[in-house]
């Protein structure tokens, strides 16, 4: 599972690189097969003036399927990130959980005797 991370108007240390990390392979841990890559893009959108602003945009690419993607806002840029991968992990399995589901209620198709 490839992880891209970028950062606008944030400083993306290295501690919180970890952070990001290790957040998302704890999420998505259990899907670690049909995930192709991860890419995260953080931003602060009022730039010094406060608020709730941090904002966290997950975008998971699984194989042979449509991309999944998760945006969370909030006042510190760990807790959108927490939300943020804990909604994308949901989703993932909730759209793997389908793909299985439709596969197992595919009629059989028998051969003629």
């Amino acid at each position: 599972m490839q992880i891209d991370m970028q950062s606008r108007h944030l400083p993306l240390t290295p501690s919180l690189q970890d952070y990001i990390r290790r957040r998302l392979h704890f999420a998505m841990g259990s899907q670690y097969q049909r995930i192709k890559r991860i890419m995260v893009r953080l931003s602060d959108t009022n730039g010094t003036r406060g608020g709730n602003d941090k904002r966290c945009q997950i975008l998971v690419k699984l194989s042979g399927q449509a991309d999944v993607v998760i945006e969370d806002t909030q006042s510190q840029i760990n807790v959108a990130v927490d939300r943020a991968a804990s909604r994308a992990s949901r989703t993932v399995n909730r759209k793997i959980a389908r793909i299985r589901n439709k596969a197992l209620r595919a009629p059989l198709i028998s051969e003629p005797i």
